[in-house]
Order: structure tokens, then sequence, then C-alpha cells
């Protein structure tokens, strides 16, 4: 099983990673603000990941971690 890893201190929530997950399991967590004051992205469905890590190449800050 895949496991996505988002580095949340240092996401902006620009939601890049939303849009390109193909399972739509990426969403912002509106209820917590990271150290920088941002809403940051998470996945809410982990064993729903299929490892494709295109919500990683779309990150432009490089904060999330795709393990297969």
């Amino acid at each position: 099983m895949a496991r996505v890893i988002f580095d949340t201190d240092r996401c902006k929530g620009c939601g890049l990673c939303v849009t390109a997950c193909p399972k739509k399991i990426v969403h912002i967590n509106n209820d917590v603000v990271n150290a920088i004051g941002y809403n940051p992205a998470e996945v809410t469905e982990m064993d729903k990941c299929i490892g494709c890590a295109m919500c990683a190449t779309m990150c432009p800050d490089c904060v999330i971690e795709v393990r297969r």
C-alpha cells in the first residue's frame, strides 16, 4: 500500500495536489492552521491511494513524499 507524507508545516494550501489526485483523496484541511498560517493538505483515505505520485509532482514546494 502506498503512503503519502506531507510536510504540513511547509504546505501553503495551494490545492494543486487536490486537483492532481485521480482518486480525489487529497483535501485541504480547513480545521488546521500550520506554522506559517495556511490550511495544509492531507490525504483522507490512505487505503485508496494508488501511489501514482501526481500530488507530489504537482507540489511547487516539494512538501509531499510518496512511499510505495
